[in-house]
C-alpha cells in the first residue's frame, strides 16, 4: 500500500530517494533457482538434446516432456529456409531489434519514431516489420490500416508509408482490424519466417524490428532466422520505475543468452512535457535511479530519456509522424538524438544518419 502522503510529510518531486530499495528479484546471473528443481523437468536443460538433434524426442531426456511428439516429428538439420532469408536481407545494411521485457512501456510507439526519425533523412530508406502477431499496432500508428499487401512475382510487397519508409504486419492480412489472431507458437513463428523469406525489401539501410514483449517465441524465432544474415543488435526500452526495469534486466538477460548485442537502452516517459509551455514534469519519478543507472550498472550504453508528450499519442492515433509535425517539441528531440546514438553504434556516423541541423 503506498504511504500517505500530506502536506506536512509531502516532499518535492524531484528530490532523489535517500536509499534504493533492495531488489524483491535478483540480478540475471545471481539466481539460484535451478530447472532441476521442478520434478517433471529433470535434468532438462543440461540434457535435452535439441529440437534439431537426430535424438530429438527420442532421447532418455524426452520423456514426460510436452513436446516430445513434436521435436519426434519435426525435420531435423539446419532450417533450409535460412540461406533464402540471408540472402533475401542481403540488400539491408541494418537490422535492429526493438525489445522491452513487459508491455506498457511505449515499445510500438518508440519503434514508430525511431522508423519515422531515420527516415527524416531523405536520403536513408527505412523499413519497420511488425512481429506482434497477436497485437498488431503498427499500421494503425503508420496511418495504412486499411491498406493491404500486393503480392508480385518477387515477393510480398511492404506497404509503403512515405517515398522511403515501408511497413509490413499481420494486420494487412486481416479482412477485419478487429479481427483475433489465436494462433500457436508454431504458426504465429511460421508468419515471421515468411515476413523474413517473402518480403521484397529491396535495398534498405535500416530494418527496425518491433517486436511482442516477453522473452518468447517471436524472439527466438526472429533472432534464429537472422543470425545468418546478421543482426546489429537490440535498442531495449523502459520507463523509469522499478517495475519496468525489473523485466528489463530479464530482457537484458534473454539478449545475452541468445548472442544479440544490446545496442542500448532508452529511458521512455521520461518526465512529461506540456504542451503550451514546455515545462517538463517527473511524472513517473525513477525511484532506484531509473534507466540510466541500469544501464550504468548493466554495463550497457545508455542512449537517451525520452519525454512524455501527449501529442505522440494524438500522431499514433491519426497516424502521422510526431517527429514531422512537432520537430521542435523536446521529445522529438530527443528521439532524434536517440537515433543518431543508435546509428552510430551499428557503425554509422551521427551526422550521416542525421544531420545536427535537423535537431536543433
Amino acid at each position: 500500500m503506498a504511504p500517505y502522503v500530506d502536506e506536512s510529510s509531502a516532499v518535492p518531486l524531484d528530490v532523489p530517494s535517500k536509499m534504493a530499495p533492495n531488489l524483491v528479484a535478483p540480478e540475471p546471473g545471481k539466481c539460484t533457482f535451478r530447472f532441476t528443481d521442478l520434478t517433471p523437468l529433470t535434468n532438462f536443460p543440461e540434457h535435452c538434446p535439441g529440437p534439431e538433434s537426430e535424438q530429438a524426442g527420442q532421447g532418455d531426456a524426452c520423456a514426460g516432456c510436452p513436446n516430445q511428439q513434436i521435436c519426434a516429428s519435426a525435420p531435423k538439420g539446419p532450417d533450409p529456409d535460412i540461406p533464402i532469408i540471408t540472402e533475401r536481407l542481403s540488400s539491408i545494411r541494418h537490422k535492429i531489434l526493438v525489445l522491452s521485457g513487459k508491455g506498457g512501456v511505449g515499445k510500438s510507439t518508440f519503434s514508430t519514431l525511431l522508423a519515422h526519425a531515420f527516415a527524416a533523412n531523405p536520403e536513408s530508406t527505412v523499413g519497420i516489420m511488425d512481429t506482434d502477431i497477436c497485437g498488431p499496432s503498427i499500421p494503425k500508428m503508420m496511418g495504412v490500416e486499411s491498406e493491404t499487401i500486393h503480392v508480385s512475382n518477387a515477393g510480398w510487397s511492404p506497404v509503403w508509408v512515405t517515398d522511403n519508409l515501408g511497413a509490413m504486419s499481420v494486420q494487412f492480412m486481416l479482412p477485419n482490424r478487429d479481427d483475433a489472431v489465436i494462433w500457436r507458437g508454431p504458426k504465429k513463428n511460421g508468419l515471421i519466417k515468411q515476413f523474413l523469406k517473402d518480403v521484397d525489401w529491396g535495398e534498405l539501410d535500416y530494418l527496425v524490428v518491433d517486436t511482442p514483449p516477453g522473452t518468447s517465441d517471436e524472439h527466438l524465432s526472429v533472432n534464429s532466422l537472422l543470425k545468418e544474415s546478421g543482426v546489429d543488435g537490440a535498442v531495449v526500452v523502459t520507463t523509469p520505475q522499478e517495475v519496468s526495469l525489473l523485466d528489463v534486466r530479464k530482457e537484458v538477460d534473454f539478449c545475452r543468452k541468445a548472442g544479440i548485442r544490446v545496442l542500448g537502452l532508452v529511458e521512455n516517459m521520461s518526465g512529461f512535457v506540456c504542451p503550451n509551455c514546455t515545462h517538463e514534469s517527473q511524472i513517473f519519478r525513477a525511484t532506484t535511479g531509473g534507466g540510466r543507472r541500469l544501464a550504468k550498472k548493466m554495463n550497457i550504453p545508455f542512449l537517451g530519456a525520452v519525454p512524455l508528450d501527449p501529442r505522440v499519442g494524438m500522431s499514433c492515433d491519426f497516424g502521422e509522424s510526431f517527429i514531422d509535425n512537432f520537430p521542435d517539441s523536446p521529445a522529438s528531440k530527443a528521439i532524434k538524438r536517440v537515433v543518431r546514438a543508435v546509428g552510430e553504434a551499428v557503425g554509422e556516423k551521427a551526422e550521416d544518419v542525421l544531420p545536427e541541423s535537423m535537431i536543433a
